[in-house]
């Protein structure tokens, strides 16, 4: 069985925790040994939130180290920029069209970089980048917040289990009223990642 590492980044309010603890009691329900850790930065003030997620036959570790991620799953843009570092060599980078803008930016401080340019960085470490059009599937499912629902369906794109695995976990981790338009986000996100991969498509 082979170790499968998740690094799930974001910044705070994005759903970051609730997605990487899904895929955690997924994993073990898969039957594979899984380790996690978090680690927030002001998370409650839009802080970063990045999350080490590891399954395997036997995981010592929460931590994955630098240059041995396989999914690098980008909840806003320049934050997978920030990781891209510790992807594998062959590893995949699945990025969210969300731009989330600095207190330094704001302020005039350093610009925040365009797509071009974050994807330059990313593309220095991997030739697999799937930006997502997150924002226009949150639009179709009537559920903005469901941000973390699409970027769970991009990555079980990636990943082969049942989808029943996955919908168990989202039944019981979200609130009633947004269940249809979560699992409606969960499943556009996969069928749009599956789409990509099938064309070949990365930018």
């Amino acid at each position: 069985m082979k170790d499968v590492n998740v690094l799930m980044v974001g910044v705070g309010g994005q759903g970051v925790i609730l997605a990487s603890d899904a895929l955690a009691e997924i994993g073990m329900k898969a039957g594979y040994d899984v380790k996690k850790t978090d680690s927030l930065g002001m998370a409650q003030r839009g802080g970063s939130v990045v999350s080490n997620v590891r399954w395997g036959q036997n995981v010592f570790s929460p931590m994955i180290k630098k240059g041995e991620v396989d999914f690098l799953i980008g909840f806003e843009e320049i934050e997978a920029a920030r990781w891209a570092s510790y992807l594998s060599p062959g590893g995949v980078a699945i990025v969210a069209d969300v731009t989330i803008i600095p207190v330094s930016s704001m302020s005039g401080g350093v610009p925040y970089p365009g797509w071009d340019k974050i994807k330059s960085i990313l593309a220095h470490y991997t030739e697999k980048v799937y930006l997502l059009p997150a924002a226009r599937i949150g639009e179709e499912v009537k559920n903005p917040r469901a941000l973390n629902m699409v970027m769970m369906g991009a990555i079980a794109a990636f990943l082969d289990l049942k989808d029943e695995l996955w919908l168990e976990d989202i039944r019981r981790k979200v609130p009633p009223k947004f269940l249809d338009s979560s699992i409606q986000a969960f499943h556009k996100g996969a069928q749009v990642t599956q789409s990509m991969k099938e064309k070949g498509v990365s930018r």
